[in-house]
């Protein structure tokens, strides 16, 4: 919650722009936002599961939400995501809902990352 916090403060709050909790069976299992506000038709997402629940669907379950609330706002928007620039069960995810890895560059705290995109109108139910 203090790392939304901090973000809120640099990039603005503004809802449905924000972070989300994912529930199951009453326990919290993961997180996931939309980095900022949409600029300029684009819009990036980031999730992450808590760790002992992994491989369970739950990061994908997080991205199709949040594909969903991006979709309701804006058909054409343009949803972008980083990761760890290896294949890995995130890569899977993007890969499974319709992202493609359109490049990488090198983010200030994680050092080099792929960078993804997909339209919000395509299935968000893909995979």
């Amino acid at each position: 919650m203090q790392a939304n916090q901090e973000n809120y403060r640099k990039n603005g709050y503004e809802e449905p722009w924000c972070a989300y909790f994912a529930i199951e069976n009453g326990q919290l299992v993961g997180t996931c936002a939309f980095k900022t506000p949409p600029k300029n038709q684009q819009v990036e997402i980031a999730y992450f599961t808590f760790p002992g629940n992994e491989g369970r669907g739950v990061a994908t379950r997080m991205a199709q939400e949040l594909l969903k609330i991006a979709q309701a706002r804006n058909q054409s928007m343009r949803i972008t995501a980083q990761t760890l620039p290896q294949i890995n069960a995130s890569t899977t995810v993007l890969s499974n809902l319709g992202f493609t890895k359109t490049g990488s560059t090198v983010h200030s705290e994680d050092g080099e990352v792929w960078e993804w995109s997909r339209e919000t109108n395509i299935d968000a139910d893909a995979g």
